[in-house]
């Protein structure tokens, strides 16, 4: 490919990627608007003042219709394929918010015949429940919404399964031990709709689970007020808010304080459209990953100080996650994890410079040593908890494990001996749980991201392969390390579509997502000539579909708290002005 074409496309993706700071310099990227969001708002809402809050819950049920997909059912983004969860939401919202909108509702109640087989509330409770597994999650919140709404019929709160809110008065160090039936991030949903459910459906005082669930809320709505973050919106999240403020109010709790800072927070995020998104901003995840991506032309030492303060100072009160840890966003809802931290980390090395390398170095050994107490026993790096692993969204994933080895390595040679020989052990083990995490056809399979195009397991290999590959690319050359790597990289090669783009994997459309995230991997290659001609046929396919770095349609890929499908704006563009950056320079070195 001619140098001059690419780097015309270079300069215009760095020129497209640094339009989209915000004045104080760094990057918040946008979220996709969600339906199942905007449906649980307004219910939340209605549940609390339905006059007060008129205006908000009419305007969020007319987005709603407007946004329904052709055949009936709502996705959870405006791109996304129609899937029973946010269906039964939206649907049970409309029916309660909006009961004249008769042709929304009965052609989304055509979708659930088709897809449950009735509208038979025991059968529309064994779908969802069937759908989560043990994870209950987000299985009881959806039944809990649709009980409160009245789509589930007289016996709708007895088909919601009851949550064993009183675990949440036991000391947190139990937590893991204690095995919950929801993921770690969901606590204050364990509280709040155990809560209801106790009320609406109360066991005979001479059960014991009586007596032991009343004298436990006192200490359990205190600590639900606890953890809330001063924004109001537990993880900034819109549905984890929405649950557990209509649980609170479904059971004549509007005065609770979780209640009044939880409408708080919805009435302050809600979009000029009257549609609310999955969380407020990935405000740090979008500014790492500009800065990752070797984008030049903004004030560096703005952004260095802006993400240091990001760091936890103070152990959190969410996750009880001690201080090292950087969360995806710079709002109080944020919760610090493993893909932000080593992110962090990355782009601090990118950023320092001699007059801030102590500094940063500091931020970068308290950040390794909080990967390192979080590292799981076998080997992999969950995302927020260690020993949470019970369900899907608290286990140790390839994404995850990859990112955090490639930022122990960047600063191994600048930690002391004593953290150096703790992240040899970690690199060791961590590199096992790669190996035992690799499919046979040499590729990985990621938690946070998704591909819709695949059916039912919407597993997206190719983010998790491209993620893997460039953590083992910059690995010791040991043991398995050289032929997993080659494996993956052979898996991105013989996956590649005929336009010359990726999907998620085989038979799947291209994005420019995927697509850039391939080449970015391929760069890596040590046998350049190998992978040469994939390269470029990506490349060329970019071009084709950015209009040459103009523009940057995205993609939902990205997978939020209990696989909720989500685009992110920044995305596309920061993949790709990496992808741009890793094939320019290697380009250049051939050259000499």
């Amino acid at each position: 490919m001619n140098l001059q074409i690419l780097n015309q496309f270079r300069n215009n993706c760095f020129e497209a990627l640094l339009s989209e700071r915000v004045p104080q310099g760094h990057w918040e990227g946008e979220l996709s608007t969600s339906a199942l969001s905007t449906a649980t708002a307004i219910v939340a809402l209605h549940c609390v003042d339905k006059s007060a809050h008129r205006d908000l819950i009419e305007t969020g049920a007319r987005w709603l219709v407007r946004h329904q997909n052709s055949d009936g059912g709502w996705g959870d983004t405006t791109r996304s394929f129609s899937n029973i969860s946010t269906t039964l939401l939206c649907r049970a919202a409309l029916y309660k918010c909006l009961p004249a909108e008769q042709t929304a509702i009965r052609n989304s109640e055509w979708w659930i015949r088709d897809y449950v087989g009735s509208l038979d509330p025991e059968k529309i409770a064994e779908v969802v429940k069937a759908r989560y597994g043990k994870d209950r999650t987000f299985s009881v919140p959806i039944l809990m919404l649709c009980a409160i709404c009245g789509t589930l019929g007289k016996r709708g709160w007895k088909l919601v399964l009851p949550l064993p809110y009183e675990m949440a008065a036991c000391p947190r160090e139990w937590f893991a031990a204690m095995k919950l039936p929801v993921v770690s991030y969901a606590l204050p949903a364990l509280i709040a709709i155990g809560r209801a459910r106790f009320e609406k459906v109360k066991p005979t005082p001479f059960n014991p689970l009586f007596w032991i669930r009343q004298f436990a809320w006192p200490k359990a709505s205190k600590l639900l007020h606890e953890i809330q973050p001063a924004s109001g919106g537990y993880l900034e999240a819109a549905p984890l808010t929405s649950f557990v403020t209509m649980a609170l109010a479904s059971v004549g709790k509007q005065d609770h304080p979780a209640t009044v800072c939880g409408v708080r927070f919805l009435v302050e995020n809600v979009r000029p459209d009257g549609s609310w998104p999955i969380d407020t901003n990935l405000a740090t995840w979008a500014t790492t990953l500009a800065v990752k991506s070797g984008v030049d032309g903004y004030d560096r030492k703005v952004v260095l100080r802006w993400l240091l303060n990001q760091q936890y100072k103070t152990v959190h009160p969410f996750t009880n996650s001690a201080p090292g840890g950087w969360a995806w966003t710079d709002l109080s809802g944020g919760v610090p994890d493993a893909d932000d931290t080593p992110g962090a980390m990355l782009a601090l090395r990118k950023l320092m410079d001699e007059s801030t390398a102590a500094e940063c170095l500091a931020a970068a050994e308290k950040g390794a040593i909080w990967l390192l107490d979080l590292q799981n026993n076998d080997g992999g790096i969950p995302t927020f908890c260690k020993g949470w692993g019970a369900l899907p969204f608290d286990r140790s994933s390839p994404d995850l494990t990859a990112h955090t080895l490639r930022a122990w390595q960047e600063w191994y040679p600048d930690f002391d001996s004593g953290l150096q020989k703790r992240i040899d052990r970690g690199i060791g083990v961590g590199l096992a749980f790669l190996k035992n995490a690799q499919q046979r056809d040499g590729s990985w399979i990621p938690l946070w991201f998704g591909n819709q195009h695949r059916g039912r397991d919407e597993e997206n290999h190719t983010y998790g392969t491209a993620m893997v590959c460039r953590a083992l690319e910059v690995m010791p050359e040991t043991g398995d390390t050289p032929e997993m790597f080659e494996a993956g990289l052979s898996w991105l090669r013989k996956n590649q579509n005929s336009d010359g783009g990726w999907g998620g994997g085989v038979r799947t459309p291209s994005s420019i997502e995927e697509t850039a995230l391939a080449i970015s991997a391929l760069a890596g290659d040590p046998e350049t000539e190998r992978s040469r001609s994939n390269i470029e046929n990506g490349i060329a396919w970019l071009i084709k579909a950015t209009k040459n770095g103009t523009e940057f349609p995205s993609t939902p890929i990205g997978f939020y708290f209990a696989k909720l499908w989500y685009f992110e704006r920044i995305y596309p563009y920061v993949w790709t002005a990496e992808a741009l950056e890793r094939m320019t320079r290697n380009r250049k070195q051939e050259m000499g």
